[in-house]
């Protein structure tokens, strides 16, 4: 029996977020082995492309990658889905799904409202990703009389399928990294990438970071490190000096003996992710961002069994845990115009870390990092045991059988109950025919008697 046909078009071949959840998704859905999987390939904003020729553990997706010929016309495929932002989505599939990280802050854009509602199931990767898409609700107005007609809400089915973190690749290790250069023995690390926004107000919050870094062990005589592992979206050397001008620009603001901070940019491969993450040089992982649709990062670096610090808010608190990580408390509030775009619209509000409380765990967490030790250990157990990639690809494989029931479907054939035979000899049964009629015996065809004509004059 044919297998249904699966198509996703997403940034699969991208160094991003996105590019990272799309090969999950890919590859989990290859292993079900229950469909006929081609993958469009997209790109994703100015990340660099190229990733699966780089990484050869995804170099089996290579033969699943497919260019659409815009000269020919496709059959319908029997599932379609989309992994990208919910104002792209759109319905192709017999059935169609649109899987997104959702949005960081506290309101969704109505676009992607609408777009959600042309798909007929939505993927959120966490919880505060569906209950924002969920809770965001505006009024229609007509636009002959821009008075309200009518309401726009989320009316589709959705559900949450997290990104799970691949125990194979992310998990303790020993680190062959060349981190010479960094000269102090306890480095806080941060990834992600320098968003637009002003200091305080980029969504990742790294210039407050630094910041709160700087003055909060400006002058001591024994000083951790800062390593950034970052970019703005590229790979190039106007983007890595682009980020060097604006670190010292915020190293300016605080005066005396600062602390060292460190640059790491450019491509990293899984491996080389997990080998930093292990480095013996970095002692924990600390993030101050102020909304998260899920923080793959942060998931990744449970697995080292060393300490978070970071914010009680947004995705990442699904799978972080208050008395497993460090979350510390802030206040909501609205997304600076310098940060707000399309979709992250100044109307919404994300998080406002609580920043002495900051500076109180970078202290503790330096002078006495075994207090956290413990809970460090449980937090990497909870995270490889609920949040693995294989337990990702269970849960997808539960939602599709039961949400997209695109499985093929044995058919049942009534058929009429046959009489028993005798099986003792091996000669066929005779058949019992109906006796016919018997007709004349000649060739001779019957004669046809015609009605006599009358005569009439020529």
């Amino acid at each position: 029996m044919n297998k249904p046909t699966f198509v996703i078009s997403c940034p699969i071949d991208t160094y991003s977020g996105y590019g990272a959840r799309s090969r999950d998704v890919a590859k989990a859905v290859i292993e079900l082995d229950k469909y006929e999987v081609k993958i469009i390939p997209q790109r994703w904003g100015d990340t660099p492309w190229d990733f699966i020729k780089t990484n050869k553990e995804w170099k089996f997706l290579e033969k699943y990658v497919f260019t659409p010929d815009p000269t020919i016309k496709y059959p319908q495929p029997d599932i379609w889905m989309q992994i990208t932002i919910p104002n792209e989505f759109q319905k192709v599939g017999k059935f169609s799904i649109g899987v997104t990280a959702g949005i960081e802050t506290t309101i969704a854009p109505a676009d992607w409202v609408e777009g959600c509602n042309r798909m007929d199931l939505i993927l959120g990767s966490s919880n505060h990703s569906i209950n924002v898409l969920k809770h965001s609700t505006y009024t229609k107005n007509d636009p002959n009389t821009n008075q309200p007609a009518g309401s726009l809400a989320l009316t589709k089915d959705i559900e949450v399928l997290f990104e799970g973190v691949n125990t194979e690749i992310y998990k303790p290790t020993k680190s062959t990294l060349d981190l010479s250069g960094v000269k102090s023995q306890f480095a806080f690390l941060f990834v992600g990438h320098w968003l637009q926004g002003d200091l305080g107000h980029d969504r990742k919050n790294v210039g407050l970071l630094i910041k709160l870094f700087c003055e909060t062990f400006a002058n001591k005589p024994t000083q951790p490190s800062l390593i950034l592992k970052i970019s703005q979206g590229g790979t190039s050397y106007m983007d890595r000096d682009a980020i060097l001008k604006k670190i010292q620009h915020v190293k300016s603001i605080v005066k005396g003996k600062l602390p060292k901070i460190y640059l790491l940019h450019g491509e990293f491969t899984d491996e080389e992710m997990n080998e930093l993450y292990n480095h013996p040089k970095v002692k924990a992982m600390v993030s101050l961002t102020k909304g998260e649709g899920f923080g793959r990062p942060l998931l990744e670096f449970t697995q080292t069994k060393k300490p978070i610090l970071t914010t009680n808010f947004s995705g990442h608190i699904d799978f972080l845990k208050s008395n497993m990580s460090s979350l510390v408390s802030g206040t909501l509030g609205n997304v600076h115009p310098s940060a707000a775009n399309n979709w992250t619209i100044k109307e919404s509000q994300w998080f406002d870390a609580n920043q002495e409380e900051v500076s109180k765990y970078l202290k503790i967490m330096f002078k006495k990092p075994n207090l956290f030790k413990e809970g460090a250990r449980k937090q990497a157990y909870f995270c490889k045991t609920n949040y693995s990639f294989e337990m990702m690809k269970e849960k997808l494989g539960i939602i599709l059988e039961e949400k997209a029931k695109a499985s093929p479907q044995q058919m049942s054939l009534n058929l009429p109950k046959l009489k028993k035979v005798n099986n003792n000899t091996s000669q066929p049964q005779p058949l019992k025919l109906p006796k016919l009629k018997k007709i004349g015996e000649t060739n001779t065809p019957p004669k046809i008697k015609l009605p006599k004509l009358k005569k009439v004059e020529a």
